[in-house]
């Protein structure tokens, strides 16, 4: 059983458009269906565009974790 490819989960288009004969491109990017797609989504993590849901870490928890890990 094969399943419907599905789409980029950027700009929506279908993957198996942008898919070269060997399929290696595809898995190049995947999930995305390129690069540009690829980059896009990383630069809404790095910009706040995506967060997790909780609540907002205190500075003196930072501080906490910032010096443990260079303890290490």
């Amino acid at each position: 059983m094969t399943s419907k490819p599905r789409p980029c989960p950027i700009c929506k288009k279908p993957r198996d458009q942008w898919q070269a004969q060997d399929g290696a491109e595809a898995d190049r990017y995947a999930p995305f269906c390129s690069s540009r797609c690829r980059d896009r989504d990383l630069s809404q993590w790095f910009g706040d565009g995506y967060s997790v849901p909780g609540r907002a870490a205190l500075p003196e928890e930072i501080a906490v974790e910032v010096t443990r890990g260079t303890e290490e």
